[in-house]
């Protein structure tokens, strides 16, 4: 709750998940008082030219057409060939490359850690902009150097109402109903669908914290997908009882009935689809390698060498969640896509490590003693889950 208040100031977390959260947006001025932004716009083109990095340099006026999108990464010359207004650099997480905004995402624990997607920066001169648009999920505007004019739009947006022909979903027309300066500091949380348009009005930097929210197609299709790797292929559609019809052409209801039995009890799996939830919404939104490798250690050697260095970290590129149906007796823990069943003697280990960032070895030594929570670490060392800083 410390940091929640440090964010929201006076209002609560509840207060603002009862009245604002997927409902309206919010001005939050002077949220994180002092902010200083931890990246400069020359670190941010650098990470632009990264193979590894996610990025996109939109034009508003100078490119082959208006509103041009050039996929990154980008060369380094790149960035000496443009104007000087009326455009802009934006590069996904960023949380993965800068500890201080990995950092920043504790700010927002009032939101459950698996709804976070990652901080996009985007850089831009004077006029640069990315047009007025809508996202489909919540999204928190921080602003983190330079300042930037944000118009908002509550009314409803019509299909038709985009300009053709884009790689952007720009809006052909666009009618402010509020607007703000945000200065660093301040931050502008938006729901889902509600149109904006940001407009810098110098060398700036936004920081844009946005979140999950998987389409209903997205959840069918991947739990769908995978239920079908459970099931052995041997499994098959038979009709032992098949009765003479009178048309050999219509489809009976008794088979229509086998085959949404099938489909019922497959997808009406609780457990699976606990399971199936938690590896789908913990797996790496990149497929770049993660930035932490370790060398496999023998057990005693993890032991040994966690006595030495004093600390184990969390690697902050990869998601940790855990589902707990009755947490005194087990856990399930989740970590970038794969699971790990915790019985009652270790099911603790869960909120240990989702939550805290590190583990210092005195804190933990008693707990040690316990051969599944040792043998827990151990694994996830090996798998490059957790690491020590000396490596």
């Amino acid at each position: 709750m410390e940091k929640t208040l440090t964010l929201l100031g006076e209002r609560s977390a509840e207060v603002f998940l009862k009245d604002y959260w997927q409902k309206r947006p919010l001005l939050i001025q002077n949220a994180i008082p002092g902010f200083q932004c931890p990246i400069t716009p020359d670190e941010l083109a650098g990470l632009a030219c990264e193979d590894d990095v996610e990025s996109r340099l939109i034009q508003e006026h100078s490119g082959p057409s208006p509103w041009s999108v050039e996929h990154g990464p980008l060369d380094e010359n790149r960035f000496s060939d443009l104007p000087e207004t009326h455009w802009t650099l934006l590069v996904q997480e960023c949380n993965r490359y800068v500890p201080e905004l990995a950092a920043l995402l504790k700010q927002f624990n009032f939101i459950p850690h698996w709804r976070v997607d990652d901080v996009m920066a985007s850089y831009a001169p004077a006029q640069g902009s990315v047009g007025p648009h809508t996202d489909q999920y919540d999204v928190f505007l921080l602003q983190a150097f330079g300042t930037r004019r944000w118009q908002i739009s509550q009314a409803p947006v019509t299909p038709d109402n985009q300009l053709p022909g884009l790689d952007l979903c720009i809006m052909r027309e666009f009618i402010a109903e509020q607007e703000w300066l945000l200065q660093p500091g301040d931050m502008l949380y938006l729901p889902p669908g509600v149109a904006h348009h940001g407009v810098a009005q110098e060398d700036c930097i936004t920081l844009s914290i946005g979140f999950r929210a998987p389409s209903h197609a997205e959840i069918i299709t991947s739990f769908s997908d995978f239920m079908a790797e459970q099931l052995d292929a041997s499994q098959r559609y038979s009709d032992p009882h098949l009765i003479l019809q009178k048309d050999a052409a219509e489809i009976s209801p008794a088979a229509l009935k086998q085959v949404r039995d099938i489909i019922h009890s497959t997808l009406a799996d609780d457990a699976a689809i606990t399971q199936w939830f938690g590896q789908y919404i913990t797996e790496a939104k990149s497929t770049q390698p993660h930035t932490v490798e370790n060398e496999p250690l023998s057990l005693q050697q993890f032991l040994q060498h966690y006595k030495q260095a004093g600390t184990l970290f969390r690697n902050e590129d990869l998601r940790f969640a855990y589902s707990a149906p009755s947490p005194s007796e087990s856990a399930t823990l989740y970590i970038d896509g794969h699971c790990f069943a915790l019985n009652s003697e270790v099911a603790f280990a869960a909120t240990l490590l989702c939550n805290h960032d590190e583990l210092n070895y005195p804190q933990m030594q008693t707990l040690l003693n316990q051969p599944a929570f040792a043998n827990l670490l151990h694994t996830l060392y090996n798998l490059s889950y957790v690491y020590f800083e000396d490596a």
